[in-house]
């Protein structure tokens, strides 16, 4: 792995990442998440999306970021237009009750969100669009899931003022978004930028965002090799990585 990468230690550091560590209460209960990493291919080295969490976050504020957020209960109803693969599908169904696919739409929604970035392809949903789905459906697409892949899950530390439990997804961004408009700005993440894997380094990135890019890097660097996903979480041994 690049030397610029954590291991599974640093992965976990409590003391990088903007947050205040909790001491004598209980650990909050992680929320599901999901987070979804487009690569650019069409220069001379792969780009990556990030952009910077704003000040006002509680958690991660200010550290560059790819896009994504909290699962809702309600995207699990967002109709799509292609299904996860079955590899991924099962992947991410081990260790939880939620349907595999609402992470991938949760990652969709978020990034429409944040960057004003159509990940899908033209379409009609019928009936009334879930809650939180209007804005994206509106624009005349639907989701297509077949090109993510799912590429690690990480779990928050325990005693932290908030705590996630992440899926991390990657898609080619030629392939996934329906068209070449640019990131736009906005309240939850600005100077959103397309960059290279080696000057994101330079960027002020969580731990566990350095992590997951070593993992893209291994990925893009040999397409053809398996790789299972990576699951950082704490057990009561302390810190723990398995591939799933």
């Amino acid at each position: 792995m690049n030397k610029h990468l954590p291991g599974l230690k640093s992965a976990f550091d409590t003391e990088d990442d903007g947050d205040v560590v909790l001491t004598g209460e209980p650990s909050p209960r992680p929320k599901d998440a999901a987070t979804l990493i487009l690569v650019r291919r069409d220069g001379p080295e792969p780009r990556v999306l990030l952009g910077k969490r704003s000040g006002r976050h509680s958690f991660m504020p200010e550290k560059y970021v790819f896009p994504g957020g909290r699962v809702d209960p309600q995207d699990a109803r967002a109709p799509t237009l292609t299904p996860l693969s079955d590899p991924v599908a099962t992947k991410l169904a081990i260790g939880t009750r939620r349907a595999p696919h609402a992470f991938a739409l949760t990652a969709i929604r978020e990034t429409f969100e944040e960057t004003g970035l159509i990940v899908g392809r033209p379409g009609q949903a019928k009936g009334k669009p879930p809650a939180g789905w209007d804005r994206y459906y509106s624009e005349g697409v639907m989701p297509s899931l077949r090109a993510f892949q799912f590429i690690g899950r990480a779990v928050t530390p325990p005693f932290r003022p908030k705590r996630f439990d992440a899926r991390f997804f990657m898609a080619d961004a030629q392939d996934a978004l329906i068209d070449e408009r640019p990131p736009v700005d906005g309240a939850e993440l600005s100077d959103l930028q397309w960059v290279t894997l080696t000057d994101s380094l330079d960027l002020d990135l969580p731990s566990v965002t350095r992590f997951m890019l070593g993992e893209i890097g291994e990925r893009l660097a040999r397409p053809g090799t398996p790789h299972g996903p990576p699951f950082l979480r704490w057990t009561r041994n302390g810190h723990s990585l398995d591939r799933l």
